[in-house]
Parts: C-alpha cells; structure tokens; sequence
C-alpha cells in the first residue's frame, strides 16, 4: 500500500527538537540511577585502599571467609547446574499436568524475602526427618547449611537461565537427530546441550554471583561464626558488628571485584538475552 501525496502531506512534520528533549530527559532520568551505582562504588574505591585490602586479606578470619566463599560458591553453581538443566529443558519442551504451579513454586526463592529463606530452611531442620538428616550429616550451623542457603536461591535462577536458554534453541535439531537413530537422551547430550553451553556459562556464573552476594538465608541458618560458616558477605556484617569500618569496607570491595569479574564473563561469553530474561519477575 502507497501513502499518495495527500497522504504525505496529511502527516505531521518531523520536530528533531521534540525528539532530541525527549532523548535527553530519559537519559536524564536513566543516568540518576547509573550515577548513584557509581558514586557508591567510588565512594567505597575511596575510603579504602590497597593497603586496607591486603590487611584484610592478612587477617585469619578473612582468609577463611575467602577460602569458604570460594569452596561454597563453586559448589552451588555446579549443583544449580546439576539441577537447573533438567529442570529448564522439561519447562522449555514439554507439557505437563501443573506446569504452571510448578513455574511459580520455582519463582518463590526470587520474589521471598531472603531472611525468610533462612527461616523456612531452619524450621525445615527442626522438623523429624530434618532432625533425622542433621543427625547423620551436622547441616544446621555448619558448611552444608552455607551451601543449602546458597543453592536455595541461586538454583531458582540457574533454572530460569536455562530455560531461557533451552526455548531460543530451534528444536528441529534435535528433531533430525532422532529420525536419524538417536534416542531422545542422545539426542539431548549430543545436540541440544552443546548448542547450550553458552547458556551453561551465563546459568554457572549468575549461580556463583547470586551465591557470593547471599547473607540472609545464611545468618539465619548458617549463623556468622568465626573461622566455622564465615563467608565473605557474613565478614562485612561481623566486621561492622564491631565497629572497624575500614575492614568492612575492604571485604566489599572484593565481593564488588569478584562481581564484576563475573559480570565481564556472561556479557563477553555467556548468553546476555538468557540473563536479562532469567532475571526478570
């Protein structure tokens, strides 16, 4: 269909000034945000220094604190893979009787406030077969109850990530693959998870980082003892909790590394697309 003449001349004339006032406000309005981020992260750059740094990191505490945060977070990405790829693929390609409840039990870890998390997870332990559990293998108080609390939250995400990951891979590949003589398993393994490996990398790194930056559930669950279930953002509070400030500030200046350098991994190898929708309420 043509626009004719009258058409044309029907529309309104272009205004590049109303559009360039209308570009300028919202980027006004955005660059408020972006600049509280930053100045927050430079007011931290400030007050520390790299002497305050290494001191931190020669105290025994914190040593411990990186060395559980390190361990513990490994953990939890690879155990939110482990799970968040079933999960992900049987959301992304099949129907089934309560798909949908099963989507919002796996949406409550994002949208719970995490302190609540903690909680839910320490009256778990209170009732018998939690008992029964503790009883066998020490959770509550312990590292496996830092590991629980992380992987409570962050697998939430991981599976999201995946079946982001899993719906924008074309299914006809695997398809071919079947009528070729592979089962629907190696057909899986040889054909479908290959071409995920990018949403692999942004599920395994958004599952450590939601894991490094976890506090609630673990002060709840875990509690914040000393050179026992100390992480990273549990040394922030404990450091706080006694008044050395330049400390505190030190350790979060590493987690604002450690983030950062998980950030600079899923935008330059991972799936962003996957990220921005996992990610999303």
């Amino acid at each position: 269909m043509r626009l004719t003449s009258a058409d044309q001349s029907a529309r309104p004339p272009g205004q590049p000034g109303g559009e360039r006032a209308f570009i300028a406000g919202l980027a006004i309005i955005g660059g408020v945000y972006v600049l509280l981020i930053v100045a927050m992260v430079a007011a931290d750059a400030a007050f520390t220094s790299p002497r305050h740094i290494l001191r931190a990191l020669g105290n025994e505490n914190i040593q411990y604190a990186v060395k559980l945060s390190l361990i513990s977070c490994s953990l939890t990405a690879i155990l939110s893979l482990w799970f968040g790829v079933p999960l992900g693929y049987l959301l992304s390609r099949f129907r089934f009787p309560g798909k949908g409840l099963v989507e919002a039990v796996l949406d409550i870890p994002i949208v719970l406030p995490p302190l609540v998390i903690g909680l839910s997870l320490l009256i778990l332990f209170q009732t018998p077969v939690g008992r029964a559990i503790d009883r066998v293998i020490p959770v509550t108080y312990a590292v496996p109850s830092v590991i629980l609390a992380q992987f409570a939250v962050a697998c939430a995400f991981s599976v999201q990530t995946m079946r982001v990951t899993f719906d924008q891979i074309n299914p006809r590949s695997e398809q071919v693959a079947r009528t070729l003589g592979c089962s629907q398993a190696r057909a899986f393994w040889l054909v479908t998870l290959p071409e995920a490996r990018r949403g692999l990398l942004t599920a395994a790194t958004l599952a450590w980082a939601r894991a490094l930056g976890e506090f609630g559930p673990i002060l709840v669950f875990s509690g914040a003892t000393r050179l026992k279930t100390e992480v990273l953002s549990t040394s922030v509070f404990l450091e706080l909790s006694v008044g050395n400030l330049e400390s505190a500030v030190a350790v979060s200046m590493l987690m604002i590394l450690a983030a950062v350098a998980v950030l600079l991994v899923v935008r330059w190898f991972g799936s962003g697309a996957a990220l921005r929708k996992a990610v999303e309420p």
